[in-house]
């Protein structure tokens, strides 16, 4: 069986994450989603979610193309995670470019997806902006 990883904060979960997700199922035969917490995005990412973690985990684990998920509270996790899960792939979107390699050394593919062009959480949340 091959296990997949990718990691984020879903909030205001759009099509351009079912993409995503989908693509990284198709990698694989088991998709583990590693959910940024809440005090993981406001303290190290500086991201503020309209969903809480519980939240945005509920929504996750009704994704038909996921099988776990899984807190990620440190950007440090990452290597333990690929023993600890038994990962074979890790991926993530083609905007993080380069910036996961390493985990190549823990004996995982990295793959880098494309994103899905035209639609993001921050356009999301600035277009929302706007109307208000």
């Amino acid at each position: 069986m091959r296990r997949v990883i990718t990691y984020g904060t879903f909030d205001l979960l759009h099509y351009g994450h079912i993409n995503l997700l989908k693509r990284a199922k198709a990698l694989g035969d088991y998709l583990i989603v590693a959910l940024s917490t809440d005090e993981f995005n406001s303290l190290q990412k500086g991201k503020q979610t309209y969903f809480t973690y519980e939240q945005r985990k509920q929504l996750l684990e009704a994704i038909r193309y996921v099988d776990l998920v899984i807190p990620e509270d440190s950007w440090e996790q990452k290597k333990s995670d690929m023993h600890e899960y038994h990962v074979d792939t890790f991926v993530i979107g083609d905007d993080w470019e380069g910036k996961f390699d390493f985990l190549k050394e823990e004996g995982v593919d990295v793959v880098y997806l494309p994103r899905t062009p035209e639609i993001s959480t921050t356009q999301i949340k600035e277009s929302l902006h706007k109307k208000a």
